[in-house]
């Protein structure tokens, strides 16, 4: 099967596809990983909202992938930043998504996304501010039955001043959460407003920070997902955690040697890749648990250069290519995005993440992509 694919003058050229698509498998209960996909929403098309104001959403597309995903055995981490959280989706929208896949998988394995997105930062002027805004939605998700990912929060990163104060304030939001919950270290690759969280710049300085936190709340911590795009960081923070405490990588990418670990340990997964990536994921961590190490890595390190490029600076904006593949893949029937996100990557990326994702097997249905490709390409005029 071809395409004719532009380059970055316009020159067509043709491609042809070679990839198989990866074997549907499914996580067992006790996996050898454990694993949650940052999950995406669907927009829905046909608002007459402005890109720039409320976020209206296709509730049962959207319900339908988180349905897929837990057909696969992944749990899913809701309401996060590949949800377009504080990207086009706020708080209100969020607490309903958060609402709604809880009504919809009980059983499943869900971690919810609770921050203080709903106080903007330039409002926050002291740290009973910020603790405030983090208990609001704590008591909001817990009153449902969902389960914390206590995610980093951008007028903390305003108001405080000292490591003390990120101690203080996690204290007493930690101490409201009735289960344990996984902590969120987000870097300002991410969201440049985080730069300089936990109260420094310098890394081993935030570390100790870090560790501190959890030491000093220790019962109500399960564990945290770092996302720093830095696998020596994640390792030196990793075998440093105290027992029983998890590390969820979400390093996009350099996560096939993360999960897969060393001799001193490994982390498990909280991965906004994991979203497109979901069939390659439970297949890889299956083949960990039968101890086939080499399928592991030949499933999972072939599609490292789709991640890089999906995820390339402005790393924001990774959502993007997320959603891309998903209308490629079938699971939404248009590529329109909150906030127009759709529009902000240049037509080389769609062309490159095309490309990528045919190599690695994660094009499900190769002729509804290449037609879907053929349309978009239509729209840029070529």
């Amino acid at each position: 099967m071809k395409i004719a694919l532009p380059d970055t003058q316009g020159r067509m050229a043709d491609y042809t596809l070679t990839g198989t698509p990866i074997a549907q498998a499914v996580l067992p209960a006790n996996p050898a990983r454990i694993v949650y996909s940052a999950a995406h929403v669907v927009a829905d098309p046909f608002t007459d909202n402005d890109p720039s104001g409320r976020a209206a959403v296709d509730w049962d597309k959207t319900m339908e992938f988180r349905r897929y995903l837990a057909s696969l055995g992944l749990g899913i981490a809701e309401a996060m930043d590949t949800a377009q959280r504080g990207m086009g989706l706020d708080w209100p929208g969020a607490l309903e998504l958060i609402r709604r896949t809880r009504a919809e998988l009980p059983d499943a394995l869900v971690g919810n996304g609770c921050g203080t997105d709903h106080l903007d930062p330039a409002d926050a002027k002291t740290l009973d501010d910020v603790i405030r805004a983090y208990l609001e939605q704590v008591e909001a998700i817990q009153a449902v039955g969902g389960r914390i990912v206590l995610m980093a929060s951008r007028a903390l990163a305003r108001v405080a001043t000292r490591p003390e104060d990120y101690l203080h304030v996690y204290a007493q939001v930690l101490s409201a959460c009735d289960q344990p919950v996984i902590l969120h270290w987000l870097g300002e690759m991410f969201d440049p407003a985080l730069a300089g969280y936990w109260g420094s710049s310098d890394f081993d300085a935030t570390l100790e920070t870090v560790l501190a936190v959890i030491e000093q709340n220790i019962a109500k911590v399960d564990g945290i997902k770092m996302s720093l795009l830095d696998k020596d960081k994640e390792i030196t923070l990793r075998r440093r955690l105290p027992a029983g405490v998890k590390m969820y990588t979400g390093d996009d990418f350099n996560y096939p040697e993360l999960i897969e670990g060393d001799d001193q340990g490994y982390s498990h997964a909280l991965l906004g890749i994991f979203d497109p990536l979901a069939p390659a994921a439970a297949f890889a961590v299956n083949k960990l648990a039968e101890g086939d190490n080499a399928a592991f890595r030949a499933t999972l390190d072939p599609t490292v250069p789709l991640a890089r490029t999906i995820f390339r600076a402005p790393t924001q904006y990774y959502k993007t290519g997320v959603v891309f593949l998903a209308w490629l893949n079938g699971f939404q029937d248009h590529f329109i995005m909150l906030n127009g996100h759709h529009a902000m990557r240049p037509l080389p990326y769609f062309t490159e993440v095309f490309r990528q994702s045919d190599a690695c097997g994660l094009l499900r249905d190769p002729e509804l992509a290449v037609r879907r490709m053929k349309s978009l390409l239509a729209v840029y005029g070529a």
